[in-house]
C-alpha cells in the first residue's frame, strides 16, 4: 500500500481553511463537554453524568441516515451551514440558562442531545465532501487529519475548559462553544462548491435512506466495518464516559485534573495520528484494526486499576493512540468501500453504528460502575474489546484502496416503441443466455455475485430461470419500480462491477449477444385498444456493453 505524507491535504486551500476553522469548533465544543460533564457531577449522580457523553451520541444514532440521505441528495454546504447556525443558537441558548442557574440535569441532557442533533447532520456532510475536495489518494490521510484535528483538540481543549470552568463557570464553557463557530460559517458562506450536473431527478428522502441502508447491507465490506462499529463502540466508551468520575472520585482532584486526563488522551490520539499513514504502508487494515483495539483493552484495564494519576495519564495516552487509529481506520475503509452516489449515506450509517455503540455503552458502564465499581467497568468494558478482536478473525476487514468505484458509464437509456414516462412502471426485465453444461458452476457462482449487485443498487424480485425443453439456456429476470429508477440502476454500477458482467457473457454461448427484454407490467382491464399490445419494448441489444 503506497505511503502518503499526512499532512499531504493541506496543500487544498479549502480543505485547509476547513479544517483551521472545524479545529476551533473542536475546540469549542471540548471546553463545552467540560463544562457540562463537570456540572453534571455537581448537581446529579455518576449514571447522569456518564450520560452527558450518551445525550450527543445518542442523536448521531438516530438522526445520522437522515442525515446522510440528505448530504447525498441536497447541497452538502447548505446543510453544515444549517447544522452550525442551530449548533451556536442552542449552545448560546445553553451559556444564557446555566448564567441564569436555570439548568437541571434534564435540561442539560436536552441541550447537549440538541447539540448532537446538529453534529448529526453536520458530520455526513462534511466527510462526504472531503471526497469532493481532496484527491483520492489523499482521502485517507484527509480522514486521518480530521482524526487528528479533533483529538489535537482533545489534548489541550479538555485542560482549557478546566481553566475556563475553574476561572469563571459552566456557562461561560457553553459561550465560548458558540463563539467558536463563527469562523467555520464564515468559511462556508464563501465556500463556492463545483456541483455535478445531476440529469436525475433527486431522491425522494425516504427512497435515498431506503437506496443507502440496502446499499451498505448487501456490501459486505461495508457490513464487516459497522458489527466492528457497535462492538467498538460499546467496548471503548467506557473508558471516556467515566473519565470526570475518574478524575472526581479515583484521582481526587477537580476540573483541571478532569482537563488534564482529557488531555492526555488527545495528546495520545495526535501521536497516533501521525503515524497512521505508515502503519498503513505495512499492515493491512485489520491487522491494524485488530492490534489497535487490543491495545485500547489494556489501557482499559491500566486505567482502572492504576491507584495514581502517574500511571493514569500514560495509559489514557495508550488508549487515545488506539481510538484514533481504529476509528479513523474504520472511516476511510467505508469511505474506499462506497461509491459517490451513496457515500453520505455509508458513512452515516458508520457513525450511527459507532456512536451508538458509544451511546449504550455509556450508559451501561456509567450503570455498572455506580451499582459495583470503576475498576469492574473498566475490565468488562476491556473484554468487550477483546470480542471485537475475536470477530475479525472469522470477518476480517478487507483493504479498500484497491476498488475502482467511479462509474462504468457503458450504459445508455434505450429507445422505446412504446411511449414512457420516468414515472411509467413497474418495469421488468429479463436476460436470456446460452451456458454449456460445463460452464453452469461457473456461471451460478457469478449470478449470485450478480443477484447481489442487483439489489444493492435498487433491484427487486431478482431470479434466476432454467428452460426445461432447453436447458441450456437461462433468463435473468428483475423488477424495478418505474423507468427512472431503471435509468439510476444502471448508472450506478461502478468499474468494479464490471467484471461480473465480462465473465458472464463470456460463458454465453449463442450466435447473438444475450437478448434482453425490456417490459412494463400492466393489469389486463387497463389496457387501452389504442395502445401497442404488452409486447417487449427494446429489441435485444447488439452491443453486449449494453446487456442489462
Amino acid at each position: 500500500m503506497a505511503k502518503s505524507s499526512p499532512l499531504a491535504p493541506l496543500r487544498h486551500p479549502l480543505f485547509r481553511a476547513i479544517w483551521i476553522t472545524s479545529l476551533i469548533t473542536n475546540f469549542g465544543g471540548l471546553i463545552q463537554s467540560v463544562g457540562a460533564s463537570w456540572m453534571m457531577t455537581s448537581i446529579s449522580t455518576t449514571q447522569m453524568t456518564a450520560l452527558v457523553q450518551a445525550s450527543v451520541s445518542l442523536p448521531i444514532m438516530l438522526l445520522s441516515l437522515t442525515a446522510g440521505a440528505l448530504a447525498d441528495t441536497m447541497d452538502r454546504r447548505k446543510i453544515m451551514l444549517v447544522a452550525q447556525t442551530f449548533m451556536v443558537l442552542i449552545s448560546a441558548c445553553l451559556a444564557l440558562l446555566a448564567w441564569q442557574g436555570l439548568l437541571t440535569p434534564w435540561i442539560l441532557l436536552s441541550f447537549t442531545f440538541l447539540i448532537g442533533c446538529g453534529v448529526a447532520f453536520n458530520g455526513p456532510a462534511w466527510q462526504a465532501s472531503v471526497g469532493d475536495i481532496v484527491p483520492r489518494e489523499d482521502l485517507a490521510a484527509a480522514v486521518t487529519l480530521n482524526s487528528m484535528g479533533f483529538n489535537l483538540a482533545r489534548s489541550l481543549g479538555p485542560a482549557l475548559g478546566g481553566v475556563v470552568v475553574a476561572i469563571g463557570s459552566a456557562a461561560a464553557a457553553f459561550a465560548v462553544n458558540a463563539v467558536s463557530y463563527i469562523g467555520l460559517l464564515v468559511v462556508l458562506f464563501r465556500w463556492k462548491p463545483n456541483r455535478p450536473q445531476h440529469t436525475l431527478p433527486r431522491e425522494g428522502l425516504l427512497a435515498a435512506m431506503g437506496g443507502g441502508l440496502r446499499y451498505a447491507l448487501l456490501s459486505p465490506r461495508i457490513v464487516a466495518v459497522l458489527v466492528r462499529a457497535i462492538i467498538f463502540g460499546i467496548g471503548a466508551s467506557g473508558l471516556q464516559a467515566l473519565m470526570p468520575v475518574i478524575a472526581r472520585h479515583e484521582v481526587g482532584g477537580g476540573p483541571l485534573i478532569y482537563g488534564v486526563l482529557l488531555g492526555s488522551f488527545g495528546v495520545g490520539a495526535v501521536g497516533g495520528a501521525l503515524f497512521i499513514s505508515e502503519l498503513r504502508a505495512r499492515f493491512k487494515t485489520e491487522t491494524i484494526v485488530r492490534t489497535w483495539t487490543l491495545i485500547f483493552a489494556v489501557a482499559s484495564i491500566c486505567v482502572g486499576f492504576a491507584p495514581t494519576i502517574y500511571l493514569t495519564v500514560p495509559a489514557l495516552m495508550l488508549g487515545g493512540a488506539a481510538w484514533v487509529t481504529v476509528l479513523s481506520t474504520f472511516n476511510v475503509t467505508v469511505q474506499m468501500s462506497a461509491p459517490r452516489w451513496v457515500v453520505a449515506r455509508a458513512l452515516a450509517l458508520y457513525q450511527m453504528c459507532a456512536f451508538g455503540g458509544m451511546a449504550a455503552g455509556s450508559w451501561l458502564w456509567g450503570s455498572i460502575a455506580q451499582n459495583y465499581s470503576i475498576t469492574e467497568a473498566l475490565c468488562i468494558s476491556a473484554a468487550v474489546l477483546v470480542v471485537c478482536t475475536a470477530i475479525g478473525l472469522r470477518a476480517p476487514l478487507a483493504n479498500g484502496e484497491d476498488l475502482n468505484l467511479a462509474p462504468l458509464d457503458r450504459w445508455r437509456e434505450p429507445t422505446t416503441e412504446l411511449h414512457i414516462e420516468p414515472r411509467s412502471g413497474p418495469i421488468i426485465i429479463s436476460i436470456t443466455y446460452r451456458i454449456d453444461d460445463a460452464d453452469v458452476p461457473e456461471f451460478l457462482r457469478l449470478m449470485e455475485e450478480r443477484r447481489r449487485t442487483r439489489r444493492r443498487d435498487g433491484a427487486h424480485q431478482w431470479r434466476l430461470m432454467r428452460d426445461l425443453a432447453d436447458p441450456n439456456q437461462w433468463t435473468e429476470k428483475y423488477q424495478v419500480a418505474t423507468w427512472l429508477d431503471y435509468i439510476r440502476h444502471n448508472q450506478r454500477m461502478t468499474q468494479e462491477d464490471s467484471h461480473i458482467g465480462d465473465e458472464i457473457r463470456a460463458l454465453h454461448r449463442g450466435e447473438h449477444p444475450p437478448a434482453v427484454h425490456r417490459m412494463i407490467q400492466r393489469a389486463t382491464g387497463s389496457v387501452s385498444p389504442h395502445l401497442h399490445t404488452e409486447r417487449n419494448f427494446g429489441e435485444p441489444l447488439t452491443d453486449p456493453t449494453r446487456a442489462s
